[in-house]
């Protein structure tokens, strides 16, 4: 039976984080290793220059970052083809034939894209490669027909246009493209909340511990963290629900039995919030060492990092430019191929 074709990546635009880690590195490891799937990992530094264009320095310097966070976790270049997306041309040239079949309202009515141009404050002056791209990530999914796309439940959105771009392409041209099914995460946790309690972790915000932080700044971080502020005293009640000190012991937690005996007792009060944040430095150390220590390996070698991005974006360049003959092929604008056939 052939393996179903899995496409996932990030933006370079810093380091990697825990929360990365949770929501969606750990379980891309797992399908990796799993041997179901051939997988694609795109580091989207085309999509990350959409909104940095003017500090592409920005997006050069977390490429090796973010490549280095791939291996440290456990991906492997010899199961999954590690890529850059601004190495592959052939999705510029799908995604303007994407863009063909999308209006501009429905482009603006994406939800997901609708809450970004919001939280990035953009107010008129939204960028038009921003704005479009969603029609890129179509463009990207189906030039490797990938089947598989793991995502979070922010990103639902984005596969939806990528399957309605598809059903068009496919109604109007022929069969070709593959349309891909969401799969959202098996973490309990949902997305982990920055260290200071607010909704979301974001580098921009300051409020991440690193994948690549060292042991005294991950303890300093999680000692600074957020708790329930009306748990003054250690005699006094407190409360777990908002708690982020308990939602990384749930999401990092492995001993669920010691988790829920520290909840119970936190909550009728006798427990205090040091020692809780303890108890998690001690698993988030056990969990980082060995992302540490595999990434201080890795750093010293840092030429042979970039050479394993470029096999693997000529690896997938390879798979795209197949497809795109295909597109090509179906649209009708492979005029010369077979000259002597038109004339």
């Amino acid at each position: 039976m052939s393996k179903k074709i899995l496409l996932t990546g990030d933006r370079p635009t810093g380091k990697l984080h825990i929360g990365h880690y949770a929501g969606s590195l750990k379980n891309r490891v797992a399908m990796q290793d799993s041997g179901l799937y051939e997988n694609f990992i795109m580091i989207a530094d085309q999509q990350a220059l959409t909104d940095n264009a003017r500090n592409p320095e920005k997006i050069k310097n977390s490429l090796i970052e973010v490549a280095l966070d791939y291996l440290a976790v456990g991906l492997d270049p010899a199961k999954s083809t590690i890529f850059v997306q601004s190495q592959i041309p052939e999705l510029n040239e799908l995604t303007m034939h994407y863009l063909n079949l999308v209006s501009v309202a429905r482009v603006g009515r994406n939800p997901t894209v609708k809450q970004e141009i919001k939280q990035k404050a953009f107010g008129e002056g939204v960028p038009a490669g921003f704005f479009i791209y969603p029609v890129s990530q179509a463009a990207d999914i189906t030039a490797f027909k990938a089947s598989v796309i793991p995502v979070g439940e922010d990103q639902l959105p984005m596969i939806e246009q990528t399957r309605e771009i598809v059903r068009s392409f496919n109604s109007i041209y022929g069969d070709v493209l593959v349309e891909p099914e969401a799969v959202l995460p098996p973490s309990t946790c949902g997305r982990l909340p920055g260290l200071d309690g607010k909704a979301k972790m974001s580098k921009s915000l300051g409020n991440c511990i690193y994948l690549s932080d060292d042991a005294d700044t991950v303890k300093k971080k999680v000692m600074s963290m957020y708790t329930d502020p009306d748990h003054i005293r250690v005699q006094d009640p407190g409360k777990i629900e908002g708690n982020t000190v308990f939602t990384y012991l749930d999401a990092f937690g492995t001993d669920k039995e010691a988790i829920e005996e520290m909840k119970q007792h936190y909550q009728r009060g006798g427990l205090g919030d040091v020692k809780v944040k303890r108890y998690l430095n001690e698993v988030l150390e056990a969990k980082l060492a060995p992302i540490r220590a595999r990434r201080a390996e890795f750093e010293k070698d840092i030429p042979a990092v970039y050479e394993m991005l470029r096999k693997g974006s000529e690896q997938a360049r390879a798979v795209a430019a197949k497809t795109l003959k295909e597109v090509r092929d179906k649209i009708g604008i492979n005029y010369f191929d077979n000259i002597e056939n038109n004339e």
